[in-house]
Parts: C-alpha cells; structure tokens; sequence
C-alpha cells in the first residue's frame, strides 16, 4: 500500500479539480527529485481510472486494493487505459542496470494507436510520464501535438524534477502541480516505513544526506552514511595533519566492492561542508565556502574524468581539512 508523505497541498490541488469535474488534460508534477512526485502520480491514476469504471469508489483516497480488479491490471502492466513511459533499460536481461540515456520518439509514437481508438474500460484514460525531462527534442515535439490536441478522456501525469528546462509550449499545456521538499521529520517517517529496523543514527544520517527528499535518503540506504559522517567530522574537526585519516578512509572507498559508497562519499561531502558553513561567520565562513565550491566540483569532475577513486577521497579529504585549519588560526587568533 502507498503511504503518501508530505505534499498534501498538491495532492488536495488534484483530487479537488477531479472531485469537481474540472480535471485539466495535462498536470505537470514539478518539484526536486525523491519528494514523491511519481508515486503520487501513480496512485492519482489508479484512482482515476478505478472511478471511471466503478463511480462509487471516490477519487481521493490512499492505494487500491491488491484485489482490485484496476490496481491488479496496472500490476501486470495490462491496463488497456493506462500507458507510463520511462527511460528503458539497454539489456533486458539487467532491468535496474544501464538506462537509456532518454525517452526516444519511438516511446511516444507507440501510443498513437491508443489514442485513436475509445478507452476500453471507461471514458478515461492515463497517460504517465516519468520523467518528461528525459524526451528526447523529437519526443517532446511529438507529445506536444498531443497536448495541443488532446485525444478525447486522456489525462496526462508528467513528472518533472526539472520544469525550466522544458518547451516552454509544454509548460503553457500544463496546469502546475508543485512539489516541495519534505521536512525532517516526514523524511524520517518514509525512511522508518521503509526500513523499520534502521538505527536512530542511521535514520538520521539518512535524513541528513536527504535533504528534504525521501528518495535522495533512500538511495544511502544500507551504505551506512553515519560512518561516513563520523569519518568527515574527525577529519574536519582535526585537520588530520599525519593524513592517517584520510588515507584511511581513501582505503576504505577504492576498488570495486566499494563503488556505491565512494559515489554516497562524493554526494555527502559538499553537503557536510555546507552544514558546516552555516555554522560560521567572516574568515571562516568564507573558507567554509571555498572549500564548499572546490568540493562541489571535485565530486562533479570525479565520475566524469573517471578519476582515480583513493586518490579523489584523499584529495576530498584535504578539503575537509581546511574548515580545522580555519578553526586553529581563530583559536590562536582569539588568545592575542
């Protein structure tokens, strides 16, 4: 059963418009990613499609049912009403490795069929596409003709994590439905209903290299981040002068095992550093803030040159250094 956290003002945006019949034919759900954008998209049509075959089953409301006959449909991926379209995955045979880099036109050509015949089960039907940010230029040409000229009863859900970057003759298609960062709190509440046996200081590790969005936390499940913080904070607390922590630590990251954690290090340390930097006034605020920007681009220049992975943490872990070396010239600064 999905769980909805967060975002209730977006959600009673949708289901108020569905109650009162004034449904727009294109939803643009926009906000960061991980905030539950999708999940909501896919539960707003099950209930849609379930409503328009059986009117007494309301609009608004939580999953379906296994046993309802239109959630086992969306199931199977047999629904005749409903169509997602997501970037596919390169081998078949690897489902949750190596996606496509897009949606390709050939995706969105697929549903001309659809839209020339009546929906099959109602007088509605659902059209979701997760994310409408990865359309290739041909694709998102070729939709907008649908946009312009919606086939009769379709509704389309289109995820985007990143609105501006969109023909601006979509957006001009779309009603606006925004998503917003979820707080601490609900972060940590999708997390525990995830991972009910997560430790406090996991959980909250977790919540921390989210930052505001429950699938950003998610994807650090099982990488134990909180070590990974504990391992920065000494460095950046100490300065590590002898480089036993950091190397350490670059140890700890290289070779293949470690891949995925290398990659949550990359992601945490620019956060961790910004954490810090709000902690700060004058010099030290300011070196927070270089260290911040060098970081940053250190974990952006790292997987795309294919850096060597001891060597980028290392290097990571003479950034983490300065914000102790800034700390010590204060202290001597404060005893003259």
């Amino acid at each position: 059963m999905i769980d909805l956290v967060g975002n209730g003002a977006a959600h009673d945006a949708f289901f108020t418009a569905a109650e009162r019949g004034g449904l727009h034919h294109a939803w643009l759900l926009a906000g960061p990613e991980g905030v539950g954008k999708a999940s909501f998209a896919r539960l707003a049509a099950s209930r849609l499609l379930a409503h328009g075959v059986q009117p007494r089953i309301p609009v608004r409301g939580g999953s379906l049912p296994p046993e309802d006959r239109t959630a086992a449909l969306i199931a199977a991926g047999s629904h005749p009403d409903y169509r997602e379209l997501a970037r596919q995955p390169k081998d078949p045979a690897k489902p949750d490795e190596n996606l496509a880099r897009s949606i390709p036109i050939a995706q969105v050509r697929a549903l001309q069929p659809l839209f020339a015949t009546k929906p099959s089960l109602s007088e509605r039907r659902v059209v979701l596409i997760d994310a409408i940010d990865d359309l290739e230029t041909a694709a998102a040409n070729a939709l907008l003709k649908n946009l312009e000229e919606p086939p009769a009863g379709t509704i389309f859900l289109l995820v985007s994590h990143a609105p501006g970057r969109l023909l601006p003759t979509i957006r001009s298609r779309c009603r606006l439905l925004r998503f917003e960062r979820l707080s601490d709190a609900d972060v940590a509440r999708v997390i525990r209903g995830v991972m009910p046996e997560v430790s406090d200081v996991e959980c909250d590790a977790l919540v921390r290299g989210g930052e505001g969005s429950p699938g950003r936390a998610l994807a650090f499940a099982g990488l134990d981040v909180a070590a990974l913080e504990r391992a920065m904070a000494v460095i950046a607390g100490e300065g590590d002068p002898s480089n036993v922590q950091r190397s350490k630590l670059a140890k700890a990251l290289a070779g293949k095992a470690a891949q995925a954690r290398y990659e949550a290090f990359l992601e945490r340390a620019p956060s961790f550093i910004a954490i810090r930097a709000r902690e700060r006034t004058g010099s030290a605020l300011q070196t927070a803030l270089d260290a911040y920007q060098a970081a940053r681009a250190l974990a952006a220049a790292a997987p795309a040159l294919s850096l060597d992975a001891q060597a980028t943490v290392f290097e990571m872990g003479g950034i983490l250094a300065r914000l102790a070396e800034q700390d010590g010239l204060q202290s001597r600064g404060a005893m003259h």
